[in-house]
């Protein structure tokens, strides 16, 4: 286990670069195996959870070689064999290989997928659209297990706007007969950049980004090599963003698409945060305490549920009483007991959170219980007195690249310790 020493106080000053999409990458790793020859894709983040899915391709019999942030995948010798208990639950988005695998061989079989604890998400979504496909579904003993002779476009109308299913169905559905429809979709960026990397390779697919996205089934000849760049990341952007908001700093980020960030950015305007938008940056400049504010988390292009830690973190030191509703997972406020332990004022009742704002955060010795609520609390330990001691950092290396290098080019004392 590794943990962070971080002494607080200093003001955030400088330029950073967000890296590409988490949330992007691993998904468009996960189609890579639609096609049967080469996929060149830049601007990958070193992250764990990037690891572990290179892991998974390979265990499949793709040859992946990774130098710096670009990763090739040869996905000629891919098979369907099962994949080990032991790699899918080092990851939530390891699931995304049950469409694709059934897609190109026409039978897969994995077991549960793992990840960060912050609620249920269940693949009842994403087996119930498959089954429209034509899938045969078999769950037992931990294991899902999808066969079929063969895919047949159909008319599939999610019940809620799922980024997992949607991208799973989608997937499935490249090499189906005929045209397949998926309705209620989500909307998210990553879905977006997802299509275009599956057009890139030849798939037929338009509409990601609206509520319907359209598939038009082609052959696995119909698939041929790409080279494609992941677009930024806008949740470790909008981490940053909300780094220099909660230190009063002068940051700016780099390689955004600030359309991406309307939400957060519309939020930390109505709080009083001074932001300027370039054509692919964000400058934010902290003149004094912020303004409370009212959140409440919506699939996108509503407030994104993964940076609300981060804004409770900033909001903890607000003049006034925030009040933050979780609507997409019901186990995210783990980070509220973390924050109460240096000194911020919290309430939790059902899915509401009420924070009364306080002058100051001490420093304090703390954990992160996931991805998110580890940013969040780096971000509260930056502001704080004194000195913080971060436990199970882990969890932040599953989303953020080189995290405490990046944060101390801005003038933040952090150090990584090995235990």
């Amino acid at each position: 286990m590794e943990k962070f020493m971080i002494l607080g106080g200093n003001r955030l000053k400088g330029t950073i670069r967000a890296s590409g999409s988490k949330n992007a990458t691993l998904p468009i790793l996960a189609a890579s195996i639609l096609n049967a020859g080469k996929s060149v894709i830049h601007e990958v983040p070193r992250l764990v959870d990037v690891s572990v899915m290179k892991d998974v391709l390979t265990h499949l019999g793709a040859k992946v070689n990774w130098d710096r942030n670009t990763i090739e995948v040869d996905s000629t010798n891919v098979q369907p064999v099962e994949i080990s208990e032991d790699l899918m639950r080092r990851m939530r988005a390891s699931n995304l290989l049950l469409g694709a695998l059934l897609s190109r061989f026409g039978r897969v079989k994995i077991s549960y997928p793992g990840g960060c604890q912050i609620g249920s998400r269940p693949m009842n979504l994403h087996l119930k659209g498959l089954q429209l496909l034509g899938a045969t579904i078999q769950e037992k003993f931990g294991y899902i297990t999808a066969e079929a002779d063969k895919l047949v476009g159909a008319d599939i109308h999610l019940d809620l706007p799922s980024v997992g299913a949607t991208e799973n169905l989608m997937m499935a559905a490249v090499l189906s007969e005929g045209v397949t429809f998926i309705r209620n979709v989500a909307k998210e960026p990553e879905l977006v950049d997802l299509q275009n990397f599956l057009n890139s390779i030849g798939a037929k697919i338009k509409g990601a980004g609206t509520d319907t996205i359209k598939i038009e089934g082609v052959s696995l000849k119909d698939l041929k090599p790409t080279s494609y760049t992941i677009i930024p990341d806008r949740i470790e952007a909008g981490t940053y963003i909300v780094s220099a908001a909660i230190t009063g700093g002068d940051v700016t980020v780099t390689n955004v698409i600030p359309e991406h960030l309307d939400p957060l950015l519309a939020k930390l305007r109505e709080a009083g945060v001074n932001i300027s938008v370039g054509d692919d940056s964000v400058r934010v400049v902290g003149n004094g305490r912020i303004k409370a504010v009212d959140i409440k988390t919506m699939p996108y292009p509503g407030f994104p549920t993964d940076m609300q830690p981060q804004m409770m973190a900033l909001l903890s030191l607000a003049e006034g009483t925030s009040v933050i509703t979780e609507t997409i997972f019901e186990n995210r406020f783990k980070h509220v007991g973390e924050l109460r332990r240096m000194g911020a004022d919290i309430k939790v009742e059902g899915q509401t959170a009420i924070i009364k704002g306080v002058d100051k955060l001490s420093g304090a010795c703390i954990e992160a219980s996931d991805l998110r609520a580890g940013a969040a609390l780096v971000m509260a330990a930056l502001a704080a007195e004194g000195g913080t001691v971060l436990e199970r950092v882990q969890h932040i290396d599953r989303g953020y690249e080189r995290l405490e290098v990046k944060y101390n080019s801005l003038g933040a004392r952090i150090i990584r310790v090995h235990n």
